[in-house]
């Protein structure tokens, strides 16, 4: 046990710093969820509105005793703070206030520690967890002597300091070289699908928006899914097939949220190297949240912090059944490109033109062929069944196979190149004209003051 602190509990005082605008309330209404997710029972909200914070205390003095009435006629255990905690800050106000004190970040370490499920996962969260805990071990350990000057005045606490010090690093190391292990089979996996020609599509988005249920509508998966912040964290890939594509990977990512602790970035920076290596984002928002664009910006700014900013992305309006189902449609830019699809995970409305714009983007210029092979290049055959572009296929009288093509143009060409197939066995060849047109919905752009006025 690396620290001496008061036990915790359930029942909280949740203290918010701030409350004088749109936004300030909308992260009040977020911490509070953020609280409940963590297992915690709200029994009040204190709310500080100091232009300057304190040093000892962030709050001022009077706070703190309006913060120890409210612990005792609530009969509270647990103070939590909607904001970041310096070790002395917290050190300061368990020791006034007798009860064990959180901040923003040790919060939502503490759901993704709950939350964890996979071996990876796991490692990630203690990783992250160490390193929170190691900027404040110094302050622990209250009751072991300290060293002091002089015969027979020297203590034995700094040793024990250092001693957890070495152990919290060495275990820090030894989950540093589990997950570069983690890294390198990820990339052994990236690696074959890129041999295998199969893209990764990735949900990205604030939390709750409805990524896995998104994922589990396109995928056929059943991903736990529920009404709270972070229901899911581990990453999750399953094969999908894409109409007029063929196969994709599909990558389901934890989700975002205001403050993301940088430790937990920095930790699941594996994890996400899933939505770095993507060749088209899902960005999945609530549709229905008053707060979409402001959130919409945080998961841009989290994109931009891991390098995934410049990769394709197409926004995903999730949840239009609250708004009418007759709203799902794919809108599209001033180049005829798909940037915005307004759709339902529960109830399936829009995913088929969801799908099509995916196939349409991931794509590029599709293309429809026949390819005549003989019965010496059953390898090329498969590989073309792996690669999920086999539309139809025929004999014919002389023992070779026909087979129909439904793939981007690129793609084929780069086939053609690796397999070194005569061109004089397609129909049509390649270098031709003829491709696939991209149907448009046929809806006119959606005007979001329509939709919530």
């Amino acid at each position: 046990m690396f620290f001496d602190r008061p036990e915790s509990g359930e029942l909280a005082i949740l203290i918010q710093i701030g409350m004088e605008s749109a936004q300030d309330e909308a992260d009040a209404r977020e911490f509070e969820e953020l609280a409940i997710a963590a297992g915690a029972i709200p029994a009040a909200l204190i709310v500080s509105s100091r232009k300057s914070t304190s040093p000892r205390f962030l709050v001022g003095t009077g706070k703190i005793v309006e913060i120890a009435a409210a612990l005792k006629e609530h009969n509270a255990q647990l103070v939590i703070f909607n904001h970041t905690l310096s070790p002395s800050q917290e050190r300061n106000l368990e020791k006034e206030l007798s009860c064990r004190v959180l901040d923003r970040t040790g919060l939502i370490l503490d759901i993704f520690a709950q939350r964890a499920r996979s071996h990876e996962g796991k490692l990630q969260v203690e990783l992250a967890k160490l390193k929170h805990a190691s900027t404040r071990l110094v302050r622990g350990w209250t009751h072991l002597d300290r060293q002091k000057g002089g015969i027979g005045q020297r203590g034995v606490g700094e040793t024990q300091l250092e001693l957890d010090q070495r152990l919290i690093a060495d275990r820090i190391k030894q989950i540093n070289k589990n997950l570069d292990k983690v890294r390198a089979q990820r990339h052994q996996s990236r690696r074959a699908r890129v041999r295998a020609e199969v893209p990764t599509i990735a949900l990205v988005g604030y939390t709750n928006a409805g990524k896995s249920s998104l994922f589990n509508r396109l995928s056929g998966d059943d991903t736990f899914v529920a009404n709270m912040l972070f229901a899911t964290l581990d990453s999750t890939l399953r094969k999908v097939q894409i109409p007029n594509y063929g196969t994709a990977i599909l990558a389901d990512t934890v989700g975002f949220v205001r403050d993301l602790p940088h430790q937990l970035v920095d930790a699941f920076r594996a994890t996400l190297e899933e939505t770095v290596e993507a060749r088209l984002l899902l960005h999945v928002v609530d549709c229905n949240n008053d707060e979409r664009q402001l959130m919409i910006e945080e998961v841009n700014k989290v994109l931009a912090e891991i390098g995934a900013d410049a990769i394709p992305t197409l926004m995903v309006f999730n949840k239009v059944d609250l708004l009418g189902d007759k709203f799902a449609c794919v809108e599209r830019d001033e180049h005829g490109k798909p940037f915005r699809a307004w759709v339902s995970a529960r109830t399936g409305a829009g995913i088929d033109e969801l799908l099509a714009a995916i196939s349409e983007l991931i794509g590029g210029d599709m293309m429809t062929t026949t390819l005549t092979l003989t019965p010496a290049q059953g390898r090329q055959r498969a590989r073309l069944y792996r690669l999920g572009v086999v539309k139809e296929e025929n004999t014919t009288d002389e023992g070779n196979t026909v087979i129909k093509l439904q793939m981007p143009r690129a793609d084929l060409v780069r086939l053609i190149q690796e397999e070194q197939l005569d061109l004089a066995a397609f129909n049509p060849a390649p270098h031709s004209d003829v491709a696939i047109p991209h149907e448009s919905s046929g809806i006119a752009p959606v005007d979001e003051g329509d939709l919530f006025r």
